[in-house]
C-alpha cells in the first residue's frame, strides 16, 4: 500500500456497528409516556412472560380504563414506526384477538415496529357512536384510536410518527374509516375479510347482524338506515380520500380451503369447531368476498392504487388473517419506512 493511498483510507470516517440496545424497559416506557391533548393518560403497565407489554390506557372520550397490548420494537435506540392491529367483532374476547391466535410475537421480533392491539370495542365499529348505548355503552373508539392513544404510544415507544392500521372482519371496515377520519395519520391500511361499504343494504345489513350480535343498537351508531352519516362514514363513497396511502384488501370465497380441516390453524382436531368455521365462517367470507369485489371495482374507477387478494377458497378464520397479515407485511414496512 502506498502512502496516499493509507492516508487517503485514514481520512474515510468509520462508523462503529453496535448491537441492538433491546426494547425499551417498562420502567423507561413508563417515564416517557405522555398524556394526550385531551388528559387521557397510561395508567399502568406490565410485561407478560411472551415479552408482551400489557397497557392500561385512560381514555378521556370514553371515561374508562382499556386495555390495550404492545409489543416492543427490538431496539430502544431508534425510532420506531407503529403498526396498529384490530381485532374482529368481539374486541378480543374469548381469546379471539392478534396476540392469542397468530404469530405476531415471532414474526415481529426483528422487525424495528411497536405493534399495538386495542383490546375491546366489541360490536363498535371502531368508529365514535352519535347516541351512547343501553348495552354497550360509550363508544368513541375514533376519538381513541386517532387522537388519544397515538400520543401516549409515540411518546413511551420512541414512535417515528409512521403509522399504519390492519384489522380483520368488522375491523376491516373500520380501518378504512378511521383512515378517513385522520387523513394523513396512517400510511397504510390492511383490510382481511371485511365488508368496507357501509351504506349499500349489503353493508348496511352487515353492520346491523354485527352490532345487533353483541346487542347494541345501530340506529345509536349512525342513526337509522337513511341518516346521511351512514354515507358519510362509508368509504366506498369516498374513496378518493385515500388516494396516496398503501391499500392491501384480501378475503376468501368462503369454500373451503387449506386450513379448513381437523388439523388446520386453531382447530386442533376439535370436529365441532371446524364445522362452525365451514358453515358460519364459509358464509361470512361468501359476503366479505362480493364486498371485496365490489370495493376493487370502485379503486380501479378511480384509478387509485391498492392490492387485492382475493383467493378463490378460505373461510372467516385466524388461520387466513395470519396468512394475511404475513404477505401484507411487506408493504406495510415499506410504506412505514419510506
Amino acid at each position: 500500500m502506498t502512502l496516499i493511498s493509507a492516508l487517503s483510507l485514514a481520512a474515510v470516517p468509520v462508523t462503529a456497528r453496535s448491537e441492538p440496545s433491546g426494547p425499551i424497559t417498562v420502567a423507561a416506557a413508563t417515564t416517557a409516556a405522555r398524556p394526550a391533548a385531551d388528559g387521557s393518560t397510561l395508567i399502568g403497565m406490565v410485561e407478560n412472560p411472551d415479552g408482551m407489554l400489557d397497557l392500561r390506557v385512560h381514555s378521556a372520550a370514553m371515561d374508562t380504563d382499556l386495555l390495550v397490548k404492545v409489543l416492543r420494537a427490538p431496539d430502544s435506540s431508534l425510532p420506531a414506526p407503529t403498526l396498529y392491529l384490530l381485532n374482529g367483532a368481539s374486541g378480543g374476547a374469548d381469546a379471539s384477538s392478534w396476540p392469542e391466535q397468530t404469530d405476531i410475537v415471532d414474526f415481529f421480533r426483528h422487525d424495528q415496529v411497536t405493534v399495538v392491539t386495542p383490546m375491546g370495542g366489541n360490536g363498535s365499529y371502531f368508529t365514535d357512536w352519535r347516541n351512547d348505548d343501553p348495552v354497550l355503552g360509550r363508544q368513541r373508539w375514533t376519538t381513541f384510536l386517532t387522537a388519544e392513544l397515538p400520543p401516549i404510544i409515540d411518546s413511551a415507544f420512541n414512535g417515528s410518527g409512521a403509522d399504519a392500521i390492519a384489522g380483520i372482519s368488522m375491523a376491516a371496515t373500520s380501518v378504512f374509516q378511521l383512515a378517513l377520519a385522520a387523513p394523513g395519520r396512517y400510511r397504510a391500511i390492511g383490510s382481511y375479510s371485511g365488508c368496507v361499504q357501509t351504506s349499500d343494504p349489503l353493508g348496511q345489513a352487515m353492520i346491523d347482524a354485527v352490532v345487533l350480535r353483541w346487542r347494541g343498537n345501530p340506529i345509536n351508531m349512525w342513526g337509522p338506515p337513511n341518516d346521511p352519516a351512514w354515507a358519510a362514514n362509508d368509504p366506498a363513497v369516498h374513496a378518493e380520500m385515500l388516494r396516496g396511502t398503501a391499500i392491501y384488501v384480501s378475503t376468501g370465497t368462503g369454500i373451503p380451503g387449506s386450513l379448513d380441516t381437523l388439523d388446520g390453524h386453531g382447530i386442533r382436531g376439535n370436529g365441532g369447531k371446524l364445522v362452525g368455521q365451514l358453515v358460519n365462517g364459509g358464509v361470512l367470507e361468501a359476503i366479505t368476498n362480493q364486498c371485496a369485489h365490489a370495493l376493487h371495482e370502485r379503486l380501479r374507477q378511480l384509478d387509485i392504487p391498492a392490492t387485492f387478494d382475493l383467493r378463490p377458497t378460505g373461510t372467516h378464520s385466524w388461520g387466513y388473517w395470519q396468512e394475511d397479515l404475513h404477505k401484507s407485511w411487506p408493504m406495510i414496512r415499506d410504506a412505514l419506512t419510506r
